[in-house]
């Protein structure tokens, strides 16, 4: 026998291949700024399953981005007696507070006006933008527990929208919220509620509101 012969011959190696790749299912599309689906719940929740799919039914979307949403929420409380009581202004952040749950900033008067002795820099209200869940949820409790607590509600008037699917709502009182202890507070004081909308018509907006559960006047 050769010395080549005795020589262990050793199998071909077999070629390496590379690991297999799996690919995740696609997500099915979401509005642009909606949160994940698994983060959201109560109103947006109701956003992403019905109204979102009933929206672009009705108005024929081709691209899922193009349907509504809402953007943001601006509670507002006009403070002119801060001008005599510097107290009323920690009353009216102390109350916007415990309501939506993020301490507002204070707004500040752009111009002097001598007749009502207001100067300059003079704080003259308070204000929160509300965004996110915190806006779902905000908006939930004032169509839910908020409204049906005024004396003779008959519904929402249609007439405050702006022509570009904004809506804004005025409150004479605080206490229609819950939160807000009536022994608690100095005095009565209202509050406007702006909300902005990415629809391009009133009547996108309007649509859009009905369907998250806006209690409108009937037509």
């Amino acid at each position: 026998m050769s010395d080549e012969d005795a020589t262990p011959k050793t199998a071909p190696k077999a070629p390496r291949r590379s690991p297999r790749r799996t690919t995740a299912a696609t997500p099915a599309a979401q509005p642009a700024g909606a949160a994940p689906a698994a983060e959201a719940g109560g109103l947006h929740r109701r956003y992403l399953d019905e109204v979102a799919p009933a929206m672009r039914r009705e108005f024929g979307y081709a691209n899922p981005l193009q349907i509504p949403r809402l953007d943001k929420v601006v509670v507002n409380i006009g403070l002119g007696e801060a001008i005599q009581n510097a107290k009323a202004l920690d009353a009216a952040v102390g109350d916007l507070t415990q309501i939506t749950g993020q301490k507002p900033i204070v707004t500040k008067a752009k111009r002097s006006i001598a007749q009502f002795r207001l100067r300059t820099g003079m704080p003259i209200g308070a204000k929160v933008t509300l965004r996110g869940q915190r806006m779902y949820d905000f908006l939930e409790r004032t169509m839910r527990l908020a409204l049906p607590r005024i004396r003779d509600f008959r519904g929402i008037s249609r007439n405050s929208f702006d022509g570009r699917g904004n809506f804004s709502l005025g409150l004479r009182e605080q206490l229609v919220y819950p939160e807000i202890d009536y022994d608690k507070i100095d005095r009565l004081r209202g509050m406007e509620i702006s909300i902005v909308t990415t629809a391009k018509t009133d009547e996108e907006g309007l649509k859009l509101l009905q369907l998250l559960g806006m209690p409108f006047q009937a037509s």
